[in-house]
């Protein structure tokens, strides 16, 4: 269900703003968006896993916090990774 640690890697290698750059809300929404999908497939064959649910919604609010966050403070990069990302919102 969790990622692998090279498939963590080259999402931090490919949304990174510098080198060195683990903590940016891009990175940590790209992890956190990589984490939703592999729960959702979980989901779609367990339905009845009522604690992989509550885990998937806690992640899915903090990837929306650090969306907000990321939108009030620069637009510009809020868009850019939505599209990246290919979200939604």
């Amino acid at each position: 269900m969790s990622i692998t640690a090279e498939k963590k890697q080259a999402l931090i290698k490919e949304y990174a703003i510098h080198d060195g750059d683990v903590g940016s809300p891009e990175v940590q929404v790209a992890i956190l968006t990589e984490r939703i999908k592999n729960l959702t497939e979980h989901m779609s064959l367990h339905k009845k896993d009522l604690h992989t649910r509550r885990g998937l919604l806690i992640m899915v609010g903090k990837r929306r916090r650090l969306l907000d966050y990321l939108k009030r403070v620069d637009e510009a990069r809020y868009q850019k990774l939505i599209e990246r990302l290919e979200l939604r919102k």
